[in-house]
């Protein structure tokens, strides 16, 4: 596979060539054409003045054959260049084709028709040589009066080698050539040189991807410039924070999930080994003390195993909502009243509140405050509701606090964590060590918060802030 790098000094090289050569044929054409053209130009002005000049305006009679040299040695060279013909017939014969030797290259017929009556030039390929054309007849004298037939307009032809402008052309080609060589080595080095400065930072990217896929998760690019490799490092880096950011989430995630499955683990195997112990002296308990305890035991691992469940469904996501509009008064009443605390809590809520709800999950939410301020607080416990807007989305807060020895400050970040007591010693507890954890994450689902605080006279307070109008 062809690196970058090459693939770049390709690219510059050819568009180099490419650039050179189109100048040369363009340059060459131009040349070429100028060259002949100037020649040609010359070759004609020459017939011209000295057709003008040698013929008189009164040709004597017989005088052709005369004539006719005069012209043709004024009009050849002594090096051969350039060759002569002329020819006087009377007009109605047609011009004879010259004997060989006397032009370069043979005449048409149409060429000497077309001279016959005008100044012509064409130009032509005779043997591998390149030959320039000119024909024309003479005008502007008198013929004799009394042979008119005899002394007639000579017809001049000439034909000149191009083999000088043909070795100047191949002269200026071969230079062509080598200024071609020369701006593709000048492109190439270039292209080297900017091959260089583009893999400069791709070469450092492809160092901090390496170092990424290796663990080194705080490794970053540095960003220099502006432009469009600036704005890939810069883009890298911001994919290396994510990155961390995401790797730093999973891990404290992970970590949480080897904390819980040794949390239910230890929680589910402390009513177990109860209940297996419990079955040994079950058939000697006359009284039956036994049996309550297993039946405790087992509604303790009931519980335990449907707030598993419930976590489960937060976790991957399948938690769902079913709303419903709900007069929030009856709702905290019927959740007291079912739980047998309805004249044990001191509650004040607004009887016209109505909020769109679900009424399961709010139940489960009020239900574990109220419960966990029984379990570890002390009476008088107080539920009040009261209307409250947060970043302008009406809702409403339900505050449960109690009169006990509050939440320790350095539990207070994590008292909604699973499996959370304020006792690490303590091996044993009422409740799953999980209630807390599933009343926030229905007051997320809800689109609202829940938070815990101390109390200004003691005790631990728990606000939770819902909408008014369902989740947003």
């Amino acid at each position: 596979m062809t690196s970058l790098r090459m693939r770049m000094a390709a690219a510059f090289a050819a568009v180099a060539l490419l650039a050179s050569v189109l100048a040369s044929g363009v340059g060459y054409v131009l040349v070429r054409d100028a060259m002949l053209e100037r020649t040609q130009d010359a070759v004609v002005a020459q017939v011209r003045q000295t057709v003008a000049r040698l013929v008189p305006a009164r040709v004597p009679t017989d005088a052709g054959r005369t004539l006719s040299d005069t012209l043709r040695n004024a009009l050849s060279t002594t090096d051969g260049r350039q060759r002569a013909y002329v020819e006087t017939l009377p007009l109605d014969r047609p011009v004879p084709p010259p004997p060989p030797g006397r032009l370069h290259v043979p005449v048409s017929a149409a060429f000497a028709a077309r001279a016959t009556r005008a100044m012509v030039v064409q130009r032509v390929r005779h043997r591998g040589r390149a030959y320039l054309l000119v024909g024309t007849f003479t005008s502007g004298y008198v013929t004799s009066a009394t042979d008119p037939q005899r002394t007639t307009p000579p017809i001049v032809l000439v034909s000149v080698s191009l083999d000088r402008e043909t070795a100047d052309l191949r002269s200026f080609t071969r230079a062509m050539a080598t200024a071609d060589a020369a701006a593709l080595l000048f492109g190439l080095a270039l292209a080297l040189v900017a091959a260089r400065g583009v893999l400069r930072p791709v070469r450092r990217l492809g160092t901090g991807a390496r170092a990424l896929a290796a663990g080194e998760l705080a490794t970053r690019v540095e960003v220099r410039g502006r432009d469009e490799l600036a704005d890939l490092a810069r883009t890298f880096n911001q994919a290396a924070d994510a990155l961390e950011t995401t790797v730093s989430e999973l891990r404290v995630m992970e970590a949480g999930a080897r904390r819980f499955v040794a949390d239910v683990s230890h929680e589910l195997r402390t009513p177990l080994t109860s209940m297996t112990a419990l079955t040994d002296v079950l058939e000697e308990d006359p009284d039956g003390t036994a049996a309550r305890l297993m039946a405790a035991e087992t509604r303790r691992l009931g519980v335990l195993v449907e707030h598993l469940i419930e976590i489960s469904r937060f976790d991957a996501g399948a938690a769902a909502l079913v709303l419903d509009d709900v007069v929030v008064a009856a709702a905290v009443a019927a959740t007291l009243q079912a739980r047998g605390w309805s004249g044990r809590v001191a509650v004040e809520v607004p009887d016209d509140l109505v909020a769109r709800l679900d009424p399961r999950r709010f139940d489960v939410v009020v239900a574990n405050l109220v419960g966990n301020a029984f379990r570890h607080g002390r009476p008088p416990v107080r539920l009040e509701v009261r209307r409250a807007e947060r970043e302008d989305v009406p809702g409403f807060e339900l505050v449960v606090a109690d009169a006990g020895p509050g939440i320790p400050a350095e539990m207070l970040p994590v008292v909604f964590d699973r499996f959370v007591k304020a006792d690490a010693a303590r091996t044993r507890s009422e409740g799953s060590g999980l209630g807390l954890a599933i009343a926030r994450e229905n007051a997320l689902l809800h689109g609202g918060t829940l938070e815990a605080s101390a109390g200004t006279e003691g005790g631990a307070v728990f606000t939770l802030w819902l909408p008014l109008a369902g989740a947003r």
